[in-house]
């Protein structure tokens, strides 16, 4: 089934949405790797990948990255193993007596790795075995984009030409990391482009709902918790407290950081809100102190959508449960701190073990042997296994 089929066909649909956070991206893939497990025993199939089942991924930031590799059919194994190697290339730090007064990270890796990744395939290009989006910010208008591969959407005449390590890397594009890339947009403008993180959607998840079921996209899928499902996976989270003194005290250069991650949390407290008030969801989380985690509140009388939200908590009670005692959550904290990837993965591996269950996907999301089966990529499947 070509991927405008695929995406306009009728029955039960599942999206996949990617958080932002830099290296802690590696704790997503730890998820990721257990979520495909689980769906390779359930299908009996351990040749299944995620673009076999999850009808649209979307990703910001590093969840862009992430989410671009499991769109063109790449394992969550193989790409954790890939992610490992990657971090200390991206997140090599200038050196020099201008480094101060420039961009933290050289821009040559990343663009580098993305291009040995995705070559020159464009959005519209069949290699993008499901439904594709990365979000991103365009600084210079102000407005948050959703680019995606959906052949009847009302900018895909221009979209489907953008570069996918191009749209990539705007969305990677963190301010003062890394700096902001410039795409030519169509009909002779540019554009430049920074992290969607900086956007309401650092944890996409909201907007890729939206995109589903907004008349506007064109996708038009059904809502109901047995017709769309959306799985969310963040990249680490914890209760940022800090004593008074600190807070009064704080610098000017203090805020200017501190004011974009307070920002960032509350839109992402935001995001899980609204998905858990539209739901019944089997993973909900305590929002806050008042507001509980809203099992008793549904927006609508029947739920729009199976809402399941993944994320490790990265705070010492928590990690000693998991079996990591001798680690400060501290010093995993910082997006940009590459020796920690191999941590942060096994602390992934280790959340998913204690988090994911298969109760969590209802049957009814499987692929059957009926026409939901048409969505299953067997062009992929033969040549992942090279049967011809």
């Amino acid at each position: 089934m070509n991927l405008k089929k695929r995406l306009s066909s009728p029955g039960p649909k599942r999206i996949l949405a990617l958080d932002g956070g830099g290296i802690r991206g590696a704790i997503t893939l730890g998820y990721l790797e257990r979520l495909e497990k689980m769906l390779q025993k359930r299908h009996n199939n351990l040749n299944f990948r995620l673009c076999d089942y999850f009808d649209l991924i979307g990703g910001t930031s590093t969840g862009s990255i992430i989410a671009g590799g499991l769109a063109i059919g790449m394992s969550a194994t193989d790409i954790k193993d890939l992610y490992n190697k990657l971090g200390e290339k991206i997140f090599s730090r200038k050196t020099g007596i201008f480094k101060r007064l420039s961009y933290k990270f050289q821009i040559s890796a990343l663009e580098k790795e993305l291009k040995n990744i995705f070559g020159d395939m464009t959005m519209s290009s069949d290699r993008l075995k499901t439904g594709f989006c990365v979000i991103t910010k365009r600084a210079d208008t102000g407005s948050t984009w959703p680019i995606f591969n959906h052949p009847k959407g009302k900018y895909y005449k221009y979209t489907k030409d953008y570069l996918v390590r191009q749209v990539i890397r705007a969305s990677t594009a963190a301010p003062t990391y890394f700096k902001p890339e410039i795409i030519d947009i169509g009909n002779g403008q540019k554009g430049a482009f920074v992290d969607g993180g900086v956007s309401m959607h650092n944890n996409p998840a909201l907007q890729l709902f939206l995109l589903a079921t907004l008349k506007s996209y064109k996708l038009n899928w059904e809502t109901g918790a047995d017709n769309l499902m959306i799985v969310s996976i963040g990249t680490g989270q914890w209760e940022n407290e800090e004593s008074i003194d600190m807070v009064t005290d704080n610098k000017l250069w203090d805020w200017a950081g501190g004011v974009i991650s307070m920002l960032m949390r509350d839109a992402t407290s935001t995001n899980e809100m609204l998905l858990q008030y539209f739901s019944n969801s089997p993973t909900s989380k305590i929002i806050d102190s008042e507001l509980g985690n809203l099992k008793r509140d549904l927006i609508t009388e029947k739920p729009l959508l199976h809402y399941l939200r993944y994320n490790a908590t990265l705070e010492k009670k928590p990690l000693e449960k998991l079996g990591f005692k001798a680690v400060d959550p501290k010093d995993l904290y910082e997006m940009s701190e590459a020796k920690n990837a191999f941590l942060l993965t096994r602390i992934g591996e280790a959340a998913a073990k204690v988090d994911i269950k298969p109760k969590h996907f209802p049957a009814v999301f499987d692929l059957k042997k009926n026409s939901d089966l048409e969505n299953f990529d067997i062009e992929g499947f033969l040549n992942r296994n090279k049967v011809v």
